[in-house]
């Protein structure tokens, strides 16, 4: 059976923008869209504290609009995916990451309903993001990143052993939408081959490091390009910090595709910087896959 793209929605503004895309991604891939509301109702208003026994509670009422509002939203946006909803009895971090074993990927909003105005990733997103199984797409940046006008995907290539399903998912998107793929690897010399040596020996470093990150990504790529031999690919080396190198190039992609790169232990950032700084900074949808080892 067909795996859903899945969307979370709250009512909220970024919600309702993730809606959007995701009801445009559904139909580009031919994926039946599930929508879903997660409501912890039932925790606090149980059915007999409604008005009149017959009716039911506000908040169950309340819930089950924001699916119906939804639904209908999605279907007037497009006739050719086939929607369905539901409202899940659930915390909203707990139903999406249960969604995520049976589905495509997961589309969010930026920032949820409730959420500090300001902050630049809502806690469900982060959280989502870092323990899905499945690839999790935050939707934010400028309107020309969310309408898809730069007809290119802007993938991160880390370590090849560590890329293989961040690539795949890349190839697959860009062959989609029939846009270029650009594909980025950033590198950087060793501090004391950038401080200690003499301009001569370190531009031969910086020589040896670059030719050096050329064939990782040629190494990461090569499997997925055979696959996809209609995508078209431009491939770039770049002396920097991956985290900023990547935002920085995002404002002239409709979509930002890197590895999740989860850690385990208690301490750093659990998505890595890369990842944390594009769902954060970048100008267009962000795309974060875990790599399934």
């Amino acid at each position: 059976m067909e795996r859903p793209l899945v969307v979370g929605v709250d009512g909220s503004d970024p919600a309702l923008r993730a809606l959007d895309w995701a009801v445009d991604e559904a139909a580009l891939h031919g994926l039946p869209l599930r929508i879903v509301h997660a409501s912890t109702w039932e925790h606090y208003e149980p059915p007999e504290s409604g008005p009149d026994a017959g009716e039911p509670p506000g908040e169950q009422v309340l819930a089950e609009a924001v699916a119906g509002a939804a639904v209908e939203r999605a279907r007037s946006r497009t006739a050719d995916v086939e929607i369905g909803a539901e409202v899940l009895p659930e915390e909203a971090v707990d139903a999406l990451l249960r969604e995520a074993h049976y589905a495509y990927a997961l589309v969010l909003g930026s920032r949820g309903r409730g959420e500090i105005l300001g902050r630049l990733l809502g806690s469900v997103g982060v959280e989502v993001a870092a323990r899905a199984r499945c690839p999790v797409v935050v939707v934010r940046g400028d309107r020309a990143g969310l309408a898809g006008s730069h007809r290119s995907i802007l993938l991160g290539v880390g370590e090849p052993a560590k890329s293989a399903e961040a690539v795949r998912f890349a190839f697959r998107e860009a062959e989609a939408r029939g846009c270029l793929l650009k594909a980025v690897r950033a590198w950087r010399c060793p501090a004391h081959e950038r401080s200690d040596d003499p301009p001569l020996l370190a531009t031969q470093a910086q020589s040896y490091h670059d030719k050096q990150a050329a064939e990782q990504l040629d190494a990461a790529l090569a499997e997925a390009a055979a696959e996809h031999p209609a995508v078209t690919v431009r491939r770039t080396t770049v002396e920097g910090p991956a985290h900023k190198v990547l935002v920085h190039r995002a404002a002239a992609a409709d979509l930002l595709v890197v590895g999740a790169g989860h850690r385990h232990g208690h301490f750093g950032l659990p998505l890595g910087r890369v990842a944390h700084s594009a769902l954060c900074h970048a100008d267009c949808p962000v795309a974060v896959v875990p790599e399934h080892t």
